[in-house]
């Protein structure tokens, strides 16, 4: 979110914290990417803050709480409102659960396979319209092709990314293998670790794909913990996922510390990893 949106962000979502009756008198920022993260004090909420027209807030509430239902290892909605979206000022907001994280260590990867094959379980029971794992790739092939908005690519390197984007594309496309109802962008950070145990958060990039296509989001360690996975489409499916983030380096409008630097070492590591 643009720095200039930060304290009417804050604002809107205080003030429908208060209106609900939750004592908010505070907001500290978690995290701040496409969506505002807030921690509203002292009533310990968890608040997702977009604006209103970038948002995809109703599709994410209802899968969380159908998630939540089914038993799944994810972070619900704060039980003491109304599960719903609120809308103030030209923003969404959701309110959730806010969990004090219980340990800065990385979770287990025997741990982190198993929680991916819950949320997975849970997520073959349900069902929603989603996009295709293909749309989100068809995203950053547009990205790519655009010199507008990846100015700083170079010649190289936008053929690498477009020719890497539109062959693994097909190639996981063509498989034939099962497809599910996905997270999307399953990585260490949309993973907390908490008394209740590891729970998986920010579900609005969930789409349809195979397993391997979110295993491809966790650490490599994961892949040989989680049952019956292809391990030559799970290899695709890591370059894949590698060209994209890439490519979200190189967006102009991109705020990723050291995106470009980061771009760089991805790169790197998509031509090795095709050689």
């Amino acid at each position: 979110m643009r720095a200039a949106q930060f304290p009417r962000a804050v604002a809107a979502a205080t003030a429908i914290a208060s209106s609900l009756g939750l004592a908010a008198r505070d907001a500290v920022v978690l995290h701040d990417s496409n969506k505002l993260t807030l921690r509203l004090l002292p009533c310990d909420v968890l608040a997702r803050v977009a604006p209103t027209a970038e948002q995809v807030a109703r599709f994410e509430v209802d899968l969380a709480r159908r998630l939540v239902g089914a038993g799944c290892p994810v972070a619900a909605l704060d039980p003491r409102v109304e599960p719903r979206v609120h809308e103030r000022d030209g923003f969404t907001v959701t309110l959730w659960t806010y969990h004090e994280p219980v340990t800065s260590h990385a979770v287990p990867p025997a741990d982190y396979a198993d929680a991916l094959e819950r949320l997975h379980s849970g997520m073959r029971g349900i069902d929603l319209p989603a996009p295709r794992f293909t749309d989100r790739v068809r995203d950053a092939q547009r990205l790519v092709a655009d010199r507008d908005r990846t100015p700083a690519l170079t010649d190289p390197d936008r053929e690498l990314l477009g020719d890497t984007l539109a062959t693994l594309k097909r190639t996981v496309g063509e498989r034939g293998g099962a497809e599910q109802l996905l997270h999307g962008e399953p990585h260490p950070g949309n993973l907390l670790t908490t008394r209740e145990g590891p729970l998986f958060v920010d579900l609005e990039t969930c789409c349809t794909g195979p397993v391997e296509f979110d295993l491809a989001h966790a650490p490599e360690e994961v892949g040989a913990h989680y049952p019956g996975v292809d391990h030559d489409l799970l290899r695709d499916c890591r370059i894949l996922v590698l060209a994209m983030v890439a490519t979200w380096r190189w967006d102009r409008d991109d705020r990723f510390p050291d995106g470009h630097r980061m771009g760089t070492e991805w790169l790197a590591r998509i031509r090795a990893a095709l050689a």
